[in-house]
């Protein structure tokens, strides 16, 4: 049988029996070990998600096994071998997949999100959707996913190491950022209102921070650069006030990169838009930064198994849940061990 999480409402999680999956002859049967929980996770609980249907089984950050593949499957995978996933879907005729962006697809479905995730014992993917590594651990593997998307945010950017990046939230995305940022050798200052999580990143090169609570961004963006502004923002949280500080932190000629999403919408100074000339991008999960991300972990030069704040086995992934509603401050990332 196959044991699996199931998000039947907002507030109301339960463990199922679910069937095992199909394989095909281009796919690849593996036991899922470890399962990272995302925001969008989170607002699927509480009911905020608008792209989540209910029933679902959600979960698309992976740390699995391969226990089987189809006959059409290239030898480079292999029964026994640690993968992580892309969770992301692509038509193949959108204007986005067209420009081979096959990660803001139009008709894109992400596992857990728009179809059932990987928070199941056994799960199938296409061989073309996995990346595998003999030296990563199984929760490290499921790190991948999140720090790519804020690795993808960086390329949009195109952030080098000329460049003074600002980032604005640091969970794990925006770390993804930040680490991204230090391995490209730009300067990175990381804002956030949580002590704790600013006092983390110092073990990850960041050379300035700013809790917000505590100090005013704008003057010490102004002390940091000489009144210039930095080169590059990236907004990891999706809130009005921190998308003004986007406008407002960038210099004349800037690049601000947004992943966040705000609840409601914002009205933006279009003036500091067009007398700064500003370069403003979307970024929306990752494209090519999956192998990137994976040979950054592989180095070891940072202490990348920190960000595992709790791990909870699959029979109390309620708790995980509830605990993250009740303690967002306290939570960098938290696995689900399915196995």
């Amino acid at each position: 049988m196959n044991k699996a999480v199931l998000l039947q409402k907002p507030f109301s999680i339960s463990t199922i029996d679910s069937s095992l999956p199909s394989m095909g002859e281009e796919e690849v049967l593996f036991r899922v070990e470890y399962v990272g929980l995302c925001g969008t996770d989170l607002s699927s609980y509480k009911g905020t998600m608008p792209l989540v249907s209910y029933p679902r089984i959600p979960g698309h950050e992976i740390g699995a096994v391969i226990i089987d593949k189809g006959n059409k499957v290239p030898d480079e995978f292999r029964v026994g071998d640690r993968v992580t996933v892309n969770p992301y879907s692509s038509c193949g005729t959108c204007p986005a997949c067209l420009a081979k962006r096959y990660n803001t697809c139009q008709f894109n479905q992400t596992m857990g999100v728009q179809r059932d995730g990987a928070m199941q014992q056994v799960f199938a993917a296409h061989y073309s959707k996995l990346y595998k590594s003999d030296k990563l651990s199984l929760q490290q593997l499921a790190l991948v996913e999140p720090l790519s998307v804020g690795y993808h945010a960086t390329e949009r950017a195109a952030v080098t190491l000329a460049d003074t990046v600002l980032v604005i939230g640091c969970g794990v995305i925006g770390i993804g950022a930040i680490v991204a940022c230090v391995q490209k050798g730009a300067t990175v200052i990381a804002a956030d209102i949580s002590d704790d999580k600013l006092s983390f990143l110092t073990q990850f090169g960041v050379e300035h921070l700013i809790n917000t609570s505590k100090q005013d961004l704008l003057s010490r963006i102004d002390e940091l650069t000489n009144s210039k502004g930095v080169n590059v923002v990236i907004e990891a949280v999706g809130s009005a006030a921190t998308y003004q500080y986007c406008l407002q932190a960038v210099s004349f000629a800037g690049r601000v990169v947004a992943i966040g999403y705000a609840k409601e919408d914002i009205l933006l100074n279009t003036s500091l838009i067009v007398r700064k000339e500003l370069n403003i991008v979307g970024s929306r999960n990752a494209l090519n930064e999956f192998k990137p991300v994976i040979q950054m972990l592989e180095e070891g030069r940072y202490p990348f198994d920190k960000l595992i704040s709790k791990i909870y086995p699959l029979e109390k992934a309620g708790e995980a849940f509830d605990f993250w509603y009740h303690h967002p401050a306290d939570v960098i990332k938290i696995l689900i061990q399915l196995n």
